[in-house]
């Protein structure tokens, strides 16, 4: 039986870094639709806009470096 657990990434990050050795990369980077793709459902910059919102985050990814253990990562 698998259980789930939703958990933010930055609430993982936070989870599994070492506190204080977190420093993100590219955090003026931000999710675009260059080719126009569209759900029947929902356009696709809704939906980014949507998740913006929801997460705070600008990405769908969060980039850094840390230490995890006292090893650089």
């Amino acid at each position: 039986m698998w259980i789930s657990f939703k958990m933010s990434s930055s609430d993982r990050i936070e989870l599994l870094i070492d506190p204080g050795t977190w420093d993100p990369m590219d955090e003026d980077m931000v999710s675009l639709d260059p080719i126009e793709f569209h759900l029947e459902e929902e356009p696709y910059k809704d939906r980014i806009d949507s998740y913006l919102r929801k997460t705070g985050l600008t990405k769908a990814v969060q980039t850094g470096i840390g230490q995890l253990n006292g090893i650089p990562i």
